[in-house]
């Protein structure tokens, strides 16, 4: 071979990034299609995916870019973003991520290719990470129990709202602090509007207050940088009989007296200036505190402490949090995810730098602000907050555009309050270089920075200094050295069960490759260090993958808007249910509240139903597990004056191509309604077929899903909305980035304009890097497994649904139910799975009593035959119980996991050590489970939520 040919066949390699994400290597299908039954591809697609919504165009996308163009590219548009001093505050600051927490965990796949933690014996090393996350909150916010991070700081809020109104018996009207930060007001008032909630805005220590409260919200520091003691407006509203919620600022709390010193019902805030980048908005993690009293109203995931069989401590989600989905349209939120892996970062930058080290770095900040604030008074300068923990107000009349302008000279972007009045916020990078910046940009040219530090006073009251402890357990204490850190993430990480080491099959989740390439920008300064509020011109390149991926993603569904805002699947949901509401009532048809939803739909879809002011009307599935149309068309006439949507999953959650989705559309607009298509299972749809062009009128899209955004071990994750020309109108818009929606909007969904815009570039990369052929390779790729696992399985696990033909579709649903007579079940086959080194598919959903795989198509043959394998011999593992060779109640799946502490201690079971923990054979790379089953029933009636004291280990 030649020189050239050597060049070109590497040339060929590095510009096909599709054929090492997919993981079936062309050489395999062949052998693959014969198990399953097709003579090709084609075939097997023309026998899954319905005829009548089959879209053959090839999509209108880029070409296929290699690995180093992407890079290049990107790079070229990360140039495009200025990176300048961000001192704008209002909720995102600059912060330093620790390059050992940089390098252990944001860029390591352990941490961010896991999955949610609802398989609690797999996932100990990031449930006590949440744990310490809940403690940190708890402790900095003086509440009793904290949850395990929500979405963010303004949805945290609506959260808040919604819960003191369910948990008040009068009043329809909430208050919210003048002085909170614009996207918090209006995030809460987007999520109060149709759940006919009254919103006040006033000044709660001067303004006289509505006497028909249910509940306030305060900021505390406020926005404008103002630090006010709360216990004289908490007094009050406490003697009008309302509820308390407080958006308290975490690094001021290491300083100031904690909202739950005040006798608060809820705290809420953002945990970025804990080591999480700005990324233009996000993602970072929003938390949640209450009082114990509302401990089981908390909305998200809760981590709890329990034991495991031996009596061994064990963390597992607590009930409340599976409640959720299982409540449905009676559901108190329909957050479905958090923020796992920024929380975690919030939770390993607390336990890196320990009590002293989160104090100094307050102390620095509010001292370098103290330092800015006595220059400013020495020139007359009047600052508006007469106290402060890191923002200044600063009067400038009329000046305020004049000012921003030279402080861009200096390199600074401050805020714009009004003509009059600039805000400045100093952060943990800020020095005393960029104070006399700051100085300079008001005219201020004499002062030395170094003249003035040693005669500064706080700017906090001394009536609310903090003088109580905080985060003194052994979690924040242990691991301030390196070599401590190292071990301690290395070993958390052991204890868990990722993608980096085995195949995840989970149904309607899609775990599928998160490839390097796709995520080594996200660290870039000039995507990681941008504010979501600063200038326009210095967002060029953002802007740009904005664009772009509005305009691809819109060509792959086949609608005509994309908002980004949404940062979740459920944040999507709801986005996309406000447009239809919005919609009807342009169209004056404000009566039309009905939302159908089948019996096998996402949980959330019923609460985000709720929440956008629906009233929801559940439609019965057939037995085929498709959505039965005579009691849809019985529905929807009967109700034809006040149907206003149907929420639909396609394809189905049960794993099938309804043929008669074109049909369900039909019917449904017919009588007036809007097809909502749930974009759970769109990894069966991209290049295939296009929601917007049979029928749907909006979906969300999971970018964590169907486009490579890792899951992190539950978030973070974006779920975009796209809608047909007629919805556009009514997509999100923001209060302060104006440009991010329309005018007509339905208001801000999330706290930033673009969502979790830091994370974006993560699929752009993808898209530009598979092209329209390679995603839509992946897409049949995904079908081709799906059916090969269905074809090897169904004779030891019955498929329970299949199409028309006999085909699933990206995922099958195997039924346990069979061997419920032998006293073993579905949850027991996920535990065993466990001894093989498998994570569990989806478990009991949609149908109690089964699993719903898939595999998607990343997985290599070799995985799926390992998985096949596996489930072939727990099959008869099962067989042997029913014919007595083992107890029903003492055998491998029952006792299922086996922890090697289990194995070297005594053993009186019935089989043998190395059929417990091998087995298919020793020749396997062992996971060890550092726990057997955990007792969830125990945790449940024993509530602990948060990391033991450093004394109950002494």
């Amino acid at each position: 071979m030649s020189t050239e040919d050597v060049l070109n066949d590497n040339l060929i390699c590095e510009t096909n990034f599709a054929s090492r994400h997919i993981g079936i290597h062309p050489n395999e299908i062949k052998k693959m299609l014969d198990v399953v039954g097709a003579s090709s591809i084609d075939d097997l697609i023309n026998n899954t995916v319905p005829s009548e919504i089959r879209d053959h165009k090839i999509l209108d996308l880029p070409k296929a870019l290699s690995e180093a163009e992407v890079l290049n590219h990107l790079r070229n548009l990360a140039k495009e973003n200025k990176v300048m001093t961000s001192l704008i505050g209002m909720g995102w600051y600059d912060t330093y991520i620790p390059a050992v927490i940089a390098r252990n965990i944001l860029e390591n796949p352990a941490w961010y290719s896991a999955y949610t933690p609802y398989q609690a014996e797999i996932s100990q090393g990031r449930l006590e990470m949440l744990l310490g996350f809940q403690t940190m909150i708890t402790d900095l916010t003086g509440m009793d129990i904290a949850n395990a991070s929500l979405l963010d700081e303004a949805t945290a809020a609506a959260e808040a709202m919604a819960l003191l109104h369910r948990a008040s018996s009068t009043g329809e009207t909430f208050l919210i602090d003048a002085d909170c930060h614009p996207q918090i007001i209006s995030v809460v008032e987007t999520r109060a509007h149709p759940l006919g909630i009254a919103i006040r805005i006033a000044d709660p220590w001067e303004d006289k207050l509505p006497e028909d409260l249910f509940g306030a919200l305060i900021q505390y520091p406020g926005s404008s940088g103002q630090l006010r003691n709360l216990e004289p407006v908490v007094n009050q509203l406490k003697r009008k009989g309302s509820k308390i919620a407080v958006a308290a600022d975490l690094l001021a709390l290491c300083l100031i007296k904690p909202p739950g010193e005040f006798d608060v019902d809820v705290v809420v805030g953002s945990a970025q200036r804990f080591g999480v980048p700005m990324g233009f908005g996000g993602p970072y993690a929003g938390y949640m505190a209450v009082v114990k009293e509302y401990q089981r109203m908390l909305p998200g995931r809760l981590v709890g402490t329990s034991i495991d069989t031996t009596g061994r401590v064990a963390h597992r989600l607590a009930l409340q949090t599976r409640e959720q989905h299982i409540r449905r349209e009676k559901a108190t939120s329909n957050i479905c995810t958090a923020q796992v892996l920024l929380a975690v970062l919030a939770a390993a930058y607390a336990a890196w730098h320990g009590p002293k080290g989160l104090r100094q770095i307050a102390k620095r900040v509010n001292h370098l602000t103290s330092v800015l604030a006595l220059g400013i008074q020495k020139f007359d300068y009047k600052i508006v907050n007469t106290s402060f923990f890191d923002t200044l107000a600063i009067t400038v009349p009329d000046r305020a555009d004049q000012v921003l302008a030279a402080a861009l000279q200096e390199g600074c972007n401050l805020r714009r309050i009004d003509k009059d009045t600039v805000g400045v916020s100093f952060d943990e990078t800020t020095t005393l270089e960029i104070v006399e910046s700051v100085w300079r940009s008001l005219g201020i040219t004499e002062l030395k920075a170094d003249d003035l530090e040693a005669s500064t006073s706080s700017g906090i009251p001394e009536e609310i200094i903090r003088t109580s402890e905080y985060c003194t357990a052994e979690f924040f204490i242990e691991h301030q050295t390196e070599n401590s850190m190292i071990r301690w993430l290395r070993h958390l990480a052991d204890r868990d069960l990722a993608l980096d080491r085995t195949m995840i099959p989970l149904g309607s989740c899609t775990m599928k490759l998160n490839a390097a390439v796709e995520l080594i920008p996200i660290s870039w300064p000039e995507f990681s260090r941008i504010h979501p509020y600063a200038p326009l011109d210095q967002v060029a390149g953002y802007r740009k993958i904005i664009t772009d991926l509005e305009i691809m993603l819109g060509e792959i569904t086949g609608f005509d808007g994309v908002s980004l805002q949404p940062n979740a699947g459920s944040q999507g949901e709801l986005a996309g249910l406000l447009a239809i509401r919005a919609w009807h009532n342009a169209n004056e048809d404000p009566e039309r509240k009905i939302c159908l939803i089948p019996e096998s739909a996402h949980g959330t879809n019923a609460a985000s139903a709720v929440m956008a002011g629906m009233e929801v009307m559940v439609v019965k599935c057939d037995q085929n597990g498709g959505i039965e149309i005579v009691d849809l068309e019985k529905k929807a006439l009967e109700n034809s004056n006040q149907l206003a949507a149907i929420m639909v999953t396609y394809p189905s959650t049960h794993g099938v191509f309804e043929p008669q989705i074109k049909k369900v559309c039909q019917i449904v607009h017919q009588y007036g309604g809007q097809v909502y298509l749930d974009g759970a299972n769109l990894n069966a749809l991209v290049g295939l077929a296009r929601p917007g062009y049979f029928g749907a009128d909006v979906s969300h899209l999971n970018l964590h899903k169907t486009f490579a955004i890792p899951h992190g071990g539950g978030g973070p994750g974006i779920g975009p909305v796209a809608v047909r020309s007629h919805l556009v109108p009514f997509l999100p818009n923001h209060p302060v980035v104006t440009d991010a929606g329309p005018n007509s909007g339905v208001g801000a969904i999330s706290a930033a304009p673009f969502g979790s815009a830091g994370i974006l570039p993560i699929t752009w990369s993808y898209l530009m890097l598979m092209g329209a052929e390679g995603l839509t390779n992946a897409t049949q790729t995904a079908i081709l497994s799906a059916n090969y696992i269905a074809a090897r399985l169904t004779n030891y696990f019955p498929v329970l649904y299949t199409g028309p033909n006999g085909r699933v579709a990206h995922e099958c649903i195997l039924d346990i139910r069979p061997l419920k007579k032998i006293g073993i079940d579905a949850n027991d086959i996920c535990k065993r799975l466990i001894d093989y080194g498998f994570h569990a598919p989806t478990v009991s959903w949609p149908v109690a009593g089964t699993l719903m795989v898939e595999p998607t198509e990343s997985e290599t043959l070799s995985e799926l035959e390992r998985f096949c394998d596996a489930m072939i011999n727990i099959s008869e593992e099962a067989n042997l119980v029913a014919k007595g060779h083992w107890p029903t109640d003492d055998n491998p799946l029952v006792n299922a996991p086996h922890p090697a502490a289990d194995i070297v201690g005594d053993w009186n079971h019935p089989y043998s050590r190395e059929i417990a923990v091998f087995p298919l054979g020793k020749n396997i790379n062992k996971y060890w489970p550092p726990v057997s089953r955990i007792d969830a029933a125990y945790g449940d009636k024993n509530l602990v939520c948060a990391c033991p004291m450093i004394d109950d280990y002494r």
